[in-house]
């Protein structure tokens, strides 16, 4: 079974509610206010932890980085272009934000993109998210390890083989708790493309790890894909955040809001009570009184005399399972009974007795 893992203010187990993480990453457009803001509304909608990217364009991508979004929803070609517009935060930005998310009673968390950026969240994030495109970054990798807090990683873009060396690298550096999120690295990702079931497929792959969900389809109203992959297994989930999916561009376009985030937040109640804690078949205790009184017992279709040897002629079978069941109906017929018995009698042991 995989190990729990504690990320912020909850301990995770295989069959927990999901962690959600609201992913409001940029969506702010460099307003310390509005990422506040953003922080009060990540938590009025229910998410664990309110989660933003930290990064700089000039350490993060060179000049000539072409665009891998859908240019129709977000126009800017370069990378470096669209990163510098919202990099203005700086670490005593973060500090502040992590404050006010304290204040709200949810985890502050963000992604660092390089080596400065993990130094200075280390003392403000309760663990680390790492980034789809950095999943073969070797040094950042390492450097996040370091820390040996839990590491949540995004499987975007990745094979098998990627995956399994970077959670080495991981671990060889340091990290002890590593959760692994299915993510497809579409911009948005069409429904088609979400390909949730490997959810399952990285379960098998790593049966030590919990798994989880980074979501990038457009919400509908009932957030299929976060329902789906949680009923899949997905025990973290992120989607990212805003406060209007109307705004042009960035990361606003297939972002949930507060509303989406709360009818969320209470289909996953619903469905968590529907799943259930137990992934082993077995009664449970509501169960008792049907496990006696649905089931069959083995009946006297006539009446018997004491000593007489009971043929298959002389039985049936109904509710309730009180007494001998019939999956003991062969080792039945050809016993004699110890006393006269009348017809629809619910043969028990003391009936009974070898011949």
């Amino acid at each position: 079974m995989p190990r729990n893992v504690v990320l912020g203010r909850r301990t995770m187990t295989p069959t927990s509610r999901p962690y959600i993480i609201a992913e409001i990453g940029v969506n702010h457009e460099g307003s310390l206010e509005l990422a506040k803001r953003l922080i009060e509304l990540a938590k009025e909608g229910g998410a664990d932890g309110a989660k933003f990217q930290s990064y700089k364009a000039d350490t993060l991508a060179s000049k000539n980085s072409p665009a891998y979004w859908d240019t129709s929803k977000e126009a800017t070609r370069s990378q470096h272009e669209l990163f510098q517009k919202y990099d203005n935060f700086e670490p005593e930005d973060y500090a502040e934000l992590a404050r006010h998310a304290a204040e709200c009673d949810i985890d502050f968390l963000s992604t660092p993109f390089d080596d400065a950026a993990v130094d200075y969240l280390e003392p403000l994030v309760p663990f680390y998210k790492i980034a789809s495109a950095d999943i073969t970054n070797t040094p950042l990798l390492r450097r996040v390890a370091r820390t040996r807090k839990p590491v949540v990683l995004s499987t975007g873009a990745s094979n098998m083989d990627e995956i399994r060396w970077s959670v080495q690298t991981l671990h060889e550096a340091g990290a002890t708790d590593v959760v692994l999120l299915h993510c497809i690295l579409n911009y948005p990702c069409e429904n088609r493309n979400a390909h949730v079931r490997m959810i399952t497929g990285l379960a098998e792959a790593f049966p030590g790890y919990l798994i989880g969900y980074s979501d990038h389809t457009v919400p509908d109203p009932d957030m299929t894909a976060l329902a789906v992959a949680y009923s899949l297994g997905a025990v973290v989930l992120e989607k990212h955040f805003t406060h209007d999916k109307t705004l042009p561009g960035n990361d606003h376009y297939h972002a949930m809001d507060m509303h989406d985030l709360r009818r969320f937040v209470d289909r996953m109640a619903t469905i968590a009570d529907i799943l259930g804690e137990e992934s082993a078949k077995a009664p449970i205790a509501t169960e008792d009184i049907s496990r006696l009184n649905a089931r069959r017992s083995i009946v006297l279709a006539r009446s018997v005399r004491s000593g007489q040897v009971l043929a298959e002629s002389d039985l049936t079978y109904k509710r309730p399972g009180t007494g001998v069941g019939p999956q003991e109906w062969d080792r039945v017929i050809g016993m004699s009974v110890t006393r006269d018995l009348p017809d629809d009698h619910v043969l028990t042991w003391d009936d009974l007795r070898a011949t």
